[in-house]
């Protein structure tokens, strides 16, 4: 397919038909990664946070109370010896 490349000020857009972002997994994205490689401009997705999701999946656990302790509590030996 070829499509036009157009004058935004002083850059230069495209504007990219709504089923090839779906096939790349890019039409419900905000943003995207832009890359030269090989002579060809390439799109991806950015890539998730590796702690995406976390806050919401121990809110959650929580809220099952699946978060008591294992073990209960315990401490050292030496720990009555302590003072804060």
């Amino acid at each position: 397919m070829e499509i036009a490349i157009r004058s935004i000020g002083n850059s230069k857009g495209v504007v990219l038909p709504k089923p090839f972002l779906a096939q790349a997994g890019l039409d419900g994205q905000a943003t995207a990664i832009i890359e030269v490689e090989n002579g060809a401009i390439v799109l991806r997705k950015p890539a998730k946070s590796v702690r995406a999701g976390w806050a919401a999946a121990a809110a959650a656990l929580s809220a099952n109370g699946g978060d008591s302790l294992l073990m209960g509590e315990f401490g050292n030996s030496e720990d009555e010896g302590l003072s804060w």
